[in-house]
């Protein structure tokens, strides 16, 4: 069973979990329910990729283990993101990247895969020359991840992220990549060495 990074395509999109395939809450202007799933559009989710894909370049990283996916990060300047500019702490730069949504399978979360496809999500903008990224934050425990269309502000924090525009429920953080150490490591030895279960026959991923 082979684990590998790969770049978000188009033809993920239909596999991703059912409140994320269609989704386009990131991408839609008018103010929305702060739940994945809140608006749901396949064929402006695909539009909104392929217009992406070709003025900014690849928009995120799919975790896969023999083509079946574990986890997907995206990401994308953060203008991309009309949602964004309806939170309190919204973005001032909408040329720097901003992490949408990180999502995981449940069997996988808790165990080093977040932390691992954040880095390549990471890596990858270090490597075309980004100076940082930013992405909200879930500051109050929901009832579920499973609907929360951000990361948790415990596991940025873990990952190097700081508050850059406080807010007592989606602060904006940010990540200086110059501050981080060259990119050595081998992410996909590190991904094949995690300790996740066998995998099931079927499985709906769910937000970090």
């Amino acid at each position: 069973m082979a684990r590998r990074f790969r770049a978000l395509t188009l033809d993920h999109l239909d596999q991703l979990p059912a409140g994320c395939s269609g989704c386009v809450f990131w991408e839609s202007s008018e103010m929305s329910e702060r739940r994945c799933g809140a608006r749901c559009d396949a064929e402006a989710q695909a539009a909104w990729y392929r217009r992406v894909t070709a003025e900014w370049g690849d928009c995120g990283r799919v975790a896969v283990e023999d083509d079946v996916i574990l986890g997907f990060v995206k990401y994308a300047p953060s203008g991309y993101f009309p949602q964004a500019q309806t939170f309190l702490a919204a973005p001032l730069d909408p040329n720097v990247p901003l992490i949408s949504c990180l999502h995981l399978a449940p069997e996988a979360r808790n165990l080093g895969l977040g932390t691992v496809l954040l880095r390549a999500a990471l890596k990858d903008l270090t490597q075309r020359g980004e100076k940082k990224v930013e992405s909200f934050a879930l500051a109050q425990r929901p009832e579920t991840f499973q609907e929360a269309p951000m990361p948790g502000i415990e596991f940025l924090l873990r990952n190097g992220f700081t508050v850059a525009r406080p807010d007592p429920l989606y602060p904006l953080l940010q990540l200086e990549l110059r501050s981080l150490v060259t990119w050595a490591e081998n992410l996909e030895a590190v991904l094949e060495s995690l300790k996740l279960p066998v995998r099931a026959p079927e499985r709906v991923p769910t937000p970090w």
